[in-house]
């Protein structure tokens, strides 16, 4: 009998789990560059005493689709969009350096370059600070130009460049911030032929008709799970009456 409630009760946990990834990607379908969340699982066998019959779920895998997101056209001068692949380096809530597809920038009240979600993108040293100016550009290698404040149109000055890396997807972890790092916690090195465009935001990757058919796969999943074990616990009682009253 606990053999059922064995593979019901651990079901029940791993639906609730897809549930919540999938609910995360849901909640970031209009976040530019999202990356989904992938869930994947495989049956256990559970060790100790006795025979190993006894056998559960567990999460085998949290990966991410890094498949390229569409493009939108904003036209706005600090909305970049990297094409193809790579990454825009920016700075961790913990001050580290992670990596990122957002590419809808900002200058903050401070002077320096961050992107929506308010994590500073990082140049050749460190923050990029940008300086007051008339008009800014961004070039098709992460290159940042201005006209600084009441010079003419033609005076163009090179303010830093923005650090575009391209590692293998293999070597990259999303962490709970939804940032990516290198799994041995390195800085990736900057890699020359990362492109972006300017005046394009990449969109999320998500696919909200699959992601909706998941979560009511995922419900129902629960519900079947639950009621096994109600189940269990009703044919479990009733051979504990049967037995006494044999008795």
């Amino acid at each position: 009998m606990d053999r059922v409630l064995y593979v019901a009760m651990t079901g029940a946990k791993y639906a609730l789990q897809a549930q919540q990834h999938n609910n995360n990607n849901l909640a970031n379908l209009n976040t530019p560059g999202f990356r989904a969340d992938l869930l994947s699982a495989q049956s256990a066998a559970v060790h100790g005493p006795g025979h190993p019959s006894r056998t559960y779920a567990q999460i085998s895998t949290v990966s991410s689709d890094l498949r390229q997101g569409a493009m939108l056209t904003t036209s706005r001068d600090l909305d970049v969009a990297i094409n193809g692949d790579g990454w825009i380096a920016v700075q961790a809530p913990d001050g580290s350096e992670a990596y990122s597809r957002r590419g809808d920038l900002r200058i903050n009240a401070a002077g320096l370059l961050e992107n929506g979600a308010g994590q500073m993108v990082l140049g050749n040293a460190g923050p990029i600070a940008i300086p007051p100016a008339d008009q800014l550009e961004i070039g098709n290698d992460g290159t940042i130009s201005i006209v600084p404040l009441g010079q003419g149109a033609n005076t163009l000055a090179v303010v830093d460049r923005i650090r575009l890396v391209n590692p293998e997807p293999a070597e990259l972890v999303k962490g709970e911030d939804g940032l990516f790092r290198l799994r041995d916690g390195a800085p990736a090195a900057p890699d020359a032929s990362v492109q972006i465009s300017s005046g394009v935001l990449e969109s999320s990757n998500v696919n909200s008709v699959d992601a909706l058919v998941k979560m009511i796969n995922n419900a129902r999943s629960y519900e079947t799970y639950v009621k096994m074990i109600t189940t269990t616990k009703q044919n479990d009682e009733a051979s504990s009456r049967l037995l006494r009253s044999g008795g």
